[in-house]
């Protein structure tokens, strides 16, 4: 991602493609999200609002919705977190008309006609229409927990088996879980100089192989492979197939010591 501070916010760009495929139907969907951007980061209530445009391709059949996330204005008479959209044909013909909010719910109509407006704009007359997501209820006690999801909140849960390196398992972290704040940020310190350590290491080996005119080896993940996505043309690291076969046998041994 990219991000933009301007002292009043922060504007938070993601530049990755992702990916939703299903087996059984092979229908493989790819989208870049829209710009996040955090209000009064200084002073003042702080506010969070999504905007801009996004494609959602179907790479089987071409099919394609394009979403626009209205930015939020003071001014405007739309509702606010406004989403419209359309989704098309690999012919460019109109099928679906989406409309909503991206923190409430969307609704769907199927597109019965289209004329043509005098400026030159495509007018859709439409079936009913019918909910395609909704929000659902957060959890007892949301306030206390950030506003977080059920899913958000369990995301984080341990669990036994799983590779050293898994970051459910960072020290810091798991201390704040427990509500040890003041030994998470002691733990968070050694860990950061840790890590710039390492990076430092790196760095001066790549400039010793230079100096001797070796090639230094880029650093490789342990769980995937760089690859060029088929779909989209972009780089994509892929996953190798490994990772549940050594879970399996419990054998950790290609995992670097990461935490302390």
């Amino acid at each position: 991602m990219a991000s933009k501070f301007r002292g009043k916010y922060l504007q938070i760009i993601p530049l990755g493609i992702s990916h939703a495929k299903f087996t059984k139907s092979g229908n493989h969907y790819t989208w870049r999200k829209v710009t996040t951007t955090v209000h009064n980061i200084i002073v003042g209530k702080l506010w969070v609002d999504n905007h801009g445009e996004m494609d959602i391709i179907n790479h089987k059949n071409g099919d394609k919705c394009h979403l626009k996330f209205s930015t939020y204005s003071y001014f405007s008479r739309d509702i606010p977190r406004k989403v419209t959209g359309v989704i098309t044909t690999k012919e460019g013909d109109a099928k679906w008309v989406l409309t909503g909010t991206w923190d409430k719910k969307m609704e769907g109509a199927k597109i019965l006609h289209v004329d043509e407006s005098n400026k030159g704009k495509p007018v859709f007359e439409t079936g009913p229409h019918f909910t395609l997501w909704e929000k659902k209820p957060l959890p007892p006690g949301a306030e206390k927990m950030y506003f977080f999801t059920r899913l958000a909140l369990e995301l984080n849960e341990p669990e036994e088996g799983v590779a050293p390196t898994d970051c459910r398992i960072r020290p810091d972290q798991r201390l704040m879980e427990d509500g040890k704040w003041d030994e998470a940020n002691k733990y968070k310190v050694q860990l950061e100089d840790k890590q710039r350590a390492a990076r430092k290491k790196r760095e001066l080996e790549a400039e010793e192989a230079k100096k001797k005119g070796e090639d230094f080896p880029p650093y490789t993940p342990t769980w995937f492979v760089r690859k060029t996505d088929s779909a989209t043309g972009n780089p994509i690291h892929m996953y190798n197939g490994q990772y549940w076969d050594c879970k399996q046998k419990q054998d950790w041994s290609r995992c670097p010591e990461i935490y302390i």
